[in-house]
């Protein structure tokens, strides 16, 4: 299952994204951690040492991806939106890869991957997006089987829908303050989200009592899942104390408990996943893809090909 943590920037969403990943490696369940955020701090949060950027090694990620499809021509013609086709290699979460390779041991047991912060280079010229294009690129060549997950910390605000990567998830979480601000990005989410069947979910965070929990059910209506208050744990964590899963409140608990169950009961629609994937890839390379690397890519496309677990291990 592959679930993204969005929300308002400082709303929590990287401490939820890091406590779930502890929540599903402690039960044993391979874990893929990706922080896609332009603040890089899930390393942080898991207490790990942050992973070689996946944004600096994206030639040799795409040459890897692309095998050899005829259909991509070389890895200048591979943009971020650039689906999978007969000859492209396909990725299972944390497998014996050049990419996950990229990846950094977490001591709760996930695999970090990580799209890395602006460098010098890229200061007044390159926007984010040139880095969560590896994150794309990932998700969209990735097979996860049943019990494997992968968890995203996206960027703030709604700027997943700068290109299709707010589809490539079987559940979206919005963490969301108690406030009308945070409130405001979630109801941006769902106007945005709305005709594309993306499925989200609503974890409230920093309640301080029953007005905030009464406010969140008003407003936040039936996705509301659950709610996290005042950590001590999680402050301690911060300011550099170990953190343990048996530290939690039992309030913090329940709510990791919901969410999992909330993610595990998504259907994965295969069939759903590709046909999205190929309507933003032409979608962007009508807007700016084509006349940036100077062919037509809907040439990429493979209608013959499906991103499924039964391709990825040859049965059709």
């Amino acid at each position: 299952m592959k679930i993204a943590f969005a929300g308002k920037g400082g709303s929590g969403k990287t401490t939820l994204s890091a406590l779930f990943i502890r929540h599903l490696a402690a039960r044993g369940l391979p874990v893929v951690a990706i922080d896609a955020d332009i603040n890089q701090h899930l390393a942080d949060a898991l207490s790990a040492t942050a992973p070689p950027p996946l944004g600096t090694h994206l030639t040799e990620i795409k040459n890897y991806l692309r095998g050899n499809n005829s259909r991509i021509i070389s890895a200048a013609d591979m943009v971020k939106t650039t689906p999978p086709g007969r000859g492209s290699r396909l990725l299972r979460p944390g497998g014996d890869d050049p990419v996950h390779a990229l990846g950094a041991d977490t001591p709760c047991g996930a695999t970090l991957l990580a799209t890395g912060p602006f460098s010098d280079e890229d200061l007044g010229v390159a926007c984010y997006h040139s880095k969560t294009g590896a994150v794309e690129l990932y998700l969209n060549h990735l097979i996860d089987g049943p019990g494997e997950y992968v968890v995203v910390d996206c960027t703030a605000g709604a700027d997943s829908f700068a290109s299709g990567l707010f589809t490539r998830f079987d559940l979206t979480i919005l963490v969301v303050e108690p406030t009308r601000k945070s409130l405001g990005v979630l109801r941006q989410w769902r106007q945005y989200a709305a005709g594309y069947d993306v499925p989200l979910a609503v974890v409230g965070n920093k309640v301080q009592g029953p007005d905030d929990t009464v406010f969140l059910h008003e407003n936040a209506g039936d996705g509301l899942i659950g709610w996290i208050g005042y950590e001590p744990a999680v402050r301690a964590m911060e300011q550099g104390l170990p953190l343990t899963l048996a530290d939690l409140s039992p309030g913090t608990s329940h709510a990791l408990d919901a969410l999992h169950k909330t993610l595990d009961a998504q259907v994965k629609d295969w069939a759903k996943f590709t046909r999205q994937a190929v309507d933003f890839h032409l979608k962007n390379a009508r807007a700016w893809a084509n006349a940036a690397t100077g062919t037509d890519l809907s040439r990429q496309i493979d209608p013959d090909f499906a991103i499924d677990p039964e391709v990825a291990a040859g049965t059709r």
